[in-house]
């Protein structure tokens, strides 16, 4: 995220956030409002997943419209508040890329419901680790305005999740590739996929705070 040219003033002691854009809209509090729902979504999309039976996700397409709306309404404002468009891109792709990751976890929700496929250890594991990656996307983007070491400290530890996602995928891919069961592979694939992008889109927005703290440094 770009500094607008000059430097802070001795004794400024506002956020980063309240230094750098306009004070009608505060988009800090709105990237922590969309991370606080988008990581409550992923949480839903878990506990669904030990329901029993598994119906249809209403409730997890609901709130994932929900934070559509939050992210439009954020989106909104940014056209209208910058006249620099480099100002506002982080925001933006951070916006954009937590949505992703309710997005894809949705997604993965309404295939399971309509190809029968019930959550295995390895569905389950990724589930985990996504979650625990959100979270700390959450905590990192409420410190983003006054705690830069805790932010890189949310990213490492996001990072052991996604890193420990893609290892469940691998594992649980080389098992799904051995069964006889032609069909059930071809099903089961297309959820380890989705829970895949969904934490490609976690790393993603790992990779635009981190950038965004380093701008900000």
């Amino acid at each position: 995220m770009a500094r607008k040219n000059g430097t802070k003033k001795e004794g400024d002691t506002r956020g980063i956030f309240a230094r750098l854009f306009p004070r009608e809209y505060d988009f800090h509090a709105m990237l922590e409002a969309q991370a606080d729902r988008t990581v409550a979504g992923v949480r839903l999309f878990a506990a669904w997943l030990e329901m029993r039976p598994q119906g249809n996700p209403v409730h997890l397409q609901e709130i994932e419209a929900e934070v559509d709306q939050m992210r439009h309404d954020m989106e909104e404002k940014l056209i209208s508040s910058f006249s620099t468009p480099f100002d506002r891109q982080d925001i933006y792709s951070i916006s954009r890329q937590m949505d992703y990751i309710l997005n894809f976890s949705l997604e993965t929700a309404k295939e399971m419901h309509a190809f029968g496929v019930p959550p295995d250890p390895y569905i389950l594991a990724m589930t985990g680790y996504l979650v625990s990656g959100t979270e700390c996307i959450a905590r990192g983007v409420h410190a983003l305005d006054d705690d830069k070491a805790k932010v890189e400290e949310e990213i490492r530890h996001a990072r052991d999740s996604y890193n420990a996602l893609e290892d469940r995928y691998i594992l649980g891919m080389a098992v799904l590739l051995k069964t006889d069961d032609a069909m059930k592979a071809i099903r089961t694939q297309e959820i380890y996929y989705h829970l895949r992008d969904a934490g490609r889109a976690m790393r993603d927005t790992l990779d635009i705070l981190h950038n965004a703290v380093i701008d900000l440094a």
